[in-house]
């Protein structure tokens, strides 16, 4: 067997396929999640904490004072990008739990699905009609 057909097999093994979907559909999720957070959840929170852009929040380590993370990016000076970071960690925190509430139904629909009996197949029924009326 050529290494081109081995290949070939390896890709379109269900997994392999199953998880390019899986990766897909998870980078437009994040990116639904980064909206939601930055369009969203951070504006009111931000007029709530006093009209702050929490992305626009910084700590510089360069000298001079910038009145905007713009000049400061600009000068070139290195800065920490701390508001960047806690919108970074909401967005985690929303798709960790948005995964786990998706995780948790399909649980318990798959519980649901044990716990109903299994109905009898149409073989058994049509056998027990014949038999009964063989008794009679």
């Amino acid at each position: 067997m050529g290494m081109m057909q081995e290949f070939k097999d390896f890709a379109m093994k269900g997994n392999v396929v199953d998880m390019a979907v899986g990766l897909v559909i998870g980078a437009a999720f994040g990116k639904i999640i980064s909206s939601l957070v930055a369009d969203v959840i951070m504006p009111p929170i931000g007029m709530i904490m006093g009209g702050i852009d929490f992305s626009q929040l910084y700590i510089s380590l360069g000298e001079g004072t910038f009145a905007t993370l713009a000049e400061a990016t600009a000068a070139g000076a290195p800065v920490i990008r701390y508001g960047q970071f806690l919108q970074t960690v909401l967005d985690f925190l929303i798709i960790a739990f948005a995964i786990f509430m998706i995780v948790r139904a399909m649980n318990n629909a798959k519980k649901k699905e044990e716990a109903a009996p299994a109905a009898p197949a149409e073989d058994i029924v049509l056998l027990k009609e014949i038999r009964d009326a063989l008794k009679k």
